[in-house]
């Protein structure tokens, strides 16, 4: 089948991935200058999309090990604002028209994953509730911000990168640009990720094929072109 579109976007995509090789590691301490001002906040690395359910994902059960060395890089570095933004649906959460149900309130599918819950300052995080893809739509999000006004500098890790990290760094961006806020919104590459489900396998069961590897990285990509700043790795 001839794809019309697919030889003028070639060079692009060549370019896209090579910008994705070449991103760089970024030390701690030179993206923040105050752990004071600094906030990790983690989207969704619960059970639900990581070791059970119809959206769990091998993929995204991967960056786990990543997450929890960066949170005890960042908690080590004086950091203590650790924000876990999670989904909590209700069972008959208007989200499942375009999702299977998961992450159910009460579930264990909606339980942060083991590994962080076993970090020894995880009761000093804090839990923010989401009945959406979106961290900042009806959630205490804003007041968390709001309650919190010294801190200017956010780094985002989690799932999935074309989905609740896309929306939660964007969000954060966005209402830095509009408020006219010096912020920093920071995604280290190997601290989130989405989820692979080819045509043929989801053709097989009536889904919607997603390509983990392209919207990976076309959504990091859009990201940086609107200011979030995009590392391979904090060191």
């Amino acid at each position: 089948m001839e794809i019309k579109w697919l030889d003028s976007s070639l060079p692009f995509l060549a370019f896209l991935d090579e910008w994705y090789e070449q991103l760089q590691n970024e030390e701690l301490k030179t993206l923040i200058d105050d752990p004071g001002r600094t906030a990790v906040i983690s989207v969704d690395v619960i059970n639900g999309f990581c070791y059970e359910g119809p959206l769990s994902s091998p993929r995204v059960k991967q960056i786990i090990d990543p997450i929890t060395d960066l949170l005890k890089k960042a908690w080590d570095a004086g950091i203590r604002e650790i924000v876990l933004s999670q989904d909590t649906h209700e069972i008959n959460a208007v989200e499942f028209g375009q999702y299977p149900p998961h992450c159910i309130r009460g579930t264990s599918e909606a339980e942060t994953v083991p590994e962080i819950k076993a970090l020894p300052f995880y009761n000093h995080t804090t839990i923010i509730e989401k009945n959406s893809i979106h961290s900042g739509l009806n959630t205490g999000l804003s007041d968390w911000i709001s309650d919190h006004p010294k801190i200017d500098r956010f780094i985002i890790v989690g799932d999935c990168t074309d989905l609740c990290t896309y929306q939660l760094a964007m969000h954060l961006r966005l209402d830095a640009n509009a408020r006219q806020l010096d912020r920093k919104v920071i995604v280290p590459v190997d601290c989130v990720d989405t989820y692979d489900l080819p045509v043929q396998i989801a053709q097989d069961i009536d889904a919607i094929p997603h390509d983990g590897n392209l919207l990976h990285r076309v959504f990091l990509y859009s990201m940086m072109l609107n200011g979030v700043e995009i590392c391979a790795k904090i060191i």
